[in-house]
């Protein structure tokens, strides 16, 4: 598997905000969040009174991720965004309560205002190949890019690739400011930031399609060319076909005018 990753929102890490920090993890690791102090050292600091010093942890399998709950006090909610209010609450000192959600919010309670959470994008899900569950068991193979067509990044990646679906040419993949106008309808993606579309994309590169170098730093080209080749792999082995389309809110504005005129 290639594991997790963990991002912590700008501003969502307590009272006094912050910047954002992105952890990745692989099978075995394991990330400590809490306020942390120079005797208890966290991976994911959460500045707020009411969070423990070594509030929690982290540690990822191969096909999942366990939550620990050190508190003795709080229990923790690990809500599932793209569920329908789904969520597990994990008991004071729980030790490894597997989350099965392949995208997770944790939330602690807190005495600020801004609840202090963060998001763990999880290990990638196999799927067994349907036209070999009848097969022995030696010869199943599993799919080579399992997509949950329900899940928010899906719907990211079918406004990455609208345009070119739609136009069948080589026109500019939107940016996430883009992405973030064209999802502004949706009922449940419209509140998206392009922070948090930016996040699904490096999700998408570096978890789901596996794009080489996806993880290396870069400037502004690298992040348009990252874009541009999610779209040519998921055009280029159908992934994303105009049968998706309907995902997304209706076209609106002069380009929605243009298209019905075309028809």
């Amino acid at each position: 598997m290639s594991g997790v990753v963990v991002h912590l929102p700008q501003g969502s890490g307590g009272a006094d905000g912050g910047e954002a920090v992105t952890l990745r993890l692989g099978p075995g690791q394991v990330a400590r969040f809490g306020r942390g102090s120079p005797r208890t050292p966290v991976e994911l600091r959460l500045d707020d009174d009411a969070v423990s010093r070594l509030a929690g942890e982290i540690r990822v399998t191969d096909d999942h991720w366990q939550l620990t709950n050190h508190s003795t006090a709080h229990s923790y909610l690990v809500e599932n965004p793209e569920g329908a209010g789904e969520y597990i609450r994990v008991q004071p000192r729980r030790v490894g309560a597997p989350i099965p959600f392949e995208f997770s919010r944790v939330v602690l309670p807190a005495r600020s205002q801004i609840p202090v959470s963060f998001q763990v994008f999880a290990p990638d899900h196999l799927y067994l190949d349907p036209d070999a569950l009848g097969a022995p068991w030696g010869s199943r193979t599993v799919t080579a890019y399992s997509l949950d067509e329900t899940a928010t990044y899906f719907l990211v990646l079918v406004a990455l690739c609208e345009p070119r679906l739609r136009d069948q040419s080589r026109v500019a993949v939107p940016t996430t400011p883009q992405i973030a106008e064209r999802l502004r309808g949706h009922p449940t993606a419209g509140g998206l930031t392009p922070r948090a579309i930016s996040s699904h994309i490096d999700y998408l590169a570096e978890q789901k399609l596996r794009i080489a170098d996806a993880q290396e730093p870069g400037n502004g080209d690298r992040r348009n060319g990252k874009r541009e080749e999610i779209v040519t792999l998921a055009l280029r082995f159908g992934l994303v076909r105009e049968e998706h389309l309907p995902l997304l809110p209706p076209p609106s504005g002069s380009a929605g005018r243009e298209r019905k005129s075309a028809r």
